[in-house]
């Protein structure tokens, strides 16, 4: 086994890059370790493939009740207790979105503070709990407050969950892995797209209970992924920090006993590292790193989180209102439309995903985010003329998300890899907020209002500008961005707490 990581208490130094002093008392212990580096020399193993499964189902699961929720539309329109318009589906995700932005924030704290594995059970509760509660809806505004929990809970997931990949996964994977995780959220779709088939056809079930009992069955399966979080440790590299580097060691021997035992072989030494043991961060040293220290950085990570939440909140949940206003496609048929959709979200990271980690960050960030923009510009055109039918617009859709994707998974790569440790939740929850805040919630409430019109031309506008965001972020992104790719988290941006 690999040497036990080293305590001793000296006297506190400030550390490099801090700007509030310490967070700790002055004779605070600092920890000498290797674990880091041990994470990141590791090739894939048994251990890395659990990880990665209990997180994807959670996408996949998030995935089939959002899509259950925006293949729903219609029947919610239908539906002789609600009734919804355009403008009201257009309000319910709103409120979705905007849970999500508070959710993101108070629960992206929480996770820098208490930790990652906590937070998964607790976030999940509250989704699942709320989904349930979306299927006794009796008005808009019942719909809406659930939807707005719901929300909440998914807005935590993200932020905990990307900064367990990055914390968990060894470097050379990082990229691939992260966007594979996120782009499973498409398998969900798939799935969704499906039930929504079955849910609402009246041979089947009155679709005033399929829709009920679709959110019902979301929340049973989500059920399942409680288990399989047992699966999932606490960060070692969060432990360091917030002392406890005993357990911390000891999840990371528990590791390494996933790989092949060459690879953890006692002679074989690491890089060591001195890290002052906190209990947290204060918020105005969060502040001072991230809109001062790495101010660029901010920069790209907002500007790449504002175009995709426009660009995919806009577009994905108002898809069956422009499938069933403008090409007049059966509510009960959009389930149809749903799966090449979801098949080129989820093939874009699949077949993209390693060129993140081969032929760069910056170069396939830029990549994707302008051809997406490029392509949604084109066809929005294309539709605004009445050249699509129902099949070839969903088409385009599907060669548009292939790229798109990849792109809106790269935004939470980006910001969970660029900054500290210490920040890691929080930077993902906050820009994950502002960007939803910006791009998100405004989106769907835009659209549901320019599909109210009939007019194309309208929705074309629409289309533009999340085609000029997108383009412009590929922009920031080229100027501004890191070459994270194949480097270590404590390479990429060094932990607040490291001491010389």
């Amino acid at each position: 086994m690999l040497a036990l990581t080293n305590i001793q208490t000296v006297p506190l130094q400030k550390s490099p890059g801090s700007h509030s002093g310490p967070s700790v008392n002055r004779a605070a212990a600092v920890v000498e370790t290797d674990i880091p580096a041990r994470l990141d020399s590791l090739t894939w193993g048994a251990f890395h493939t659990r990880v990665i499964a209990a997180l994807g189902i959670t996408w996949i699961l998030d995935g089939l009740e959002v899509t259950l929720a925006g293949a729903l539309s219609g029947a919610l329109k239908e539906s002789p207790v609600l009734a919804f318009t355009n403008t009201d589906i257009g309000i319910a995700t709103s409120a979705y979105l905007a849970g999500a932005v508070i959710g993101a924030i108070g629960f992206g704290w929480l996770t820098d503070r208490i930790g990652r594995k906590t937070l998964f059970f607790v976030t999940l509760a509250v989704y699942l709990t709320a989904t349930a509660a979306t299927a006794f809806s009796w008005n808009l505004a019942s719909f809406a407050l659930f939807r707005f929990f719901t929300g909440a809970g998914i807005g935590g997931e993200y932020t905990a969950i990307n900064s367990t990949i990055q914390e968990l996964v060894p470097a050379r994977y990082r990229g691939q892995t992260d966007l594979i995780v996120n782009g499973s959220f498409w398998i969900g779709a798939a799935i969704g797209g499906l039930g929504a088939i079955v849910l609402l056809d009246p041979n089947v079930i009155d679709p005033e209970w399929g829709w009920r009992l679709a959110f019902l069955i979301g929340a049973c399966l989500g059920l399942v992924v409680l288990v399989m979080r047992l699966w999932i440790p606490e960060s070692p590299r969060w432990l360091m920090i917030h002392g406890q580097p005993e357990r911390a060691n000891e999840i990371a021997a528990a590791i390494e006993q996933s790989v092949a035992p060459q690879e953890r072989a006692a002679s074989r030494s690491y890089p060591k590292m001195r890290l002052e043991m906190r209990t947290h961060t204060p918020l105005r040293e969060v502040a001072m790193t991230l809109f001062r220290t790495y101010r660029s950085r901010s920069l790209v990570g907002l500007s790449l989180m504002v175009a995709q939440a426009f660009f995919y909140n806009a577009i994905f949940f108002t898809y069956a209102l422009v499938l069933t206003d403008f090409f007049a496609i059966p509510s009960a048929h959009v389930g149809w439309y749903i799966l090449p959709f979801a098949a080129g979200n989820f093939l874009g990271p699949l077949l993209l995903g390693s060129l993140f980690d081969t032929l760069g960050r910056r170069t396939m960030i830029a990549l994707t985010y302008s051809v997406s923009g490029i392509l949604l510009a084109v066809s929005g055109y294309l539709f605004s003329i009445g050249v699509f039918t129902a099949q070839t617009q969903t088409i385009a859709w599907m060669v548009i998300f292939f790229f798109a994707s990849p792109a809106a998974s790269a935004a939470y790569l980006t910001v969970s890899e660029t900054f500290p440790l210490e920040v890691r939740a929080l930077a993902i929850a906050l820009f994950y907020a502002i960007g939803t805040g910006i791009g998100g919630v405004a989106g769907p409430a835009l659209f549901g209002v320019l599909i109210d019109t009939g007019s194309r031309n309208s929705l074309f506008a629409g289309y533009l500008l999340g085609s000029a965001l997108m383009i412009a972020a590929a922009i920031v992104a080229w100027r501004y961005g890191v070459d994270a790719e194949r480097k270590s988290l404590e390479e990429i941006a060094r932990p607040l707490a490291a001491q010389e």
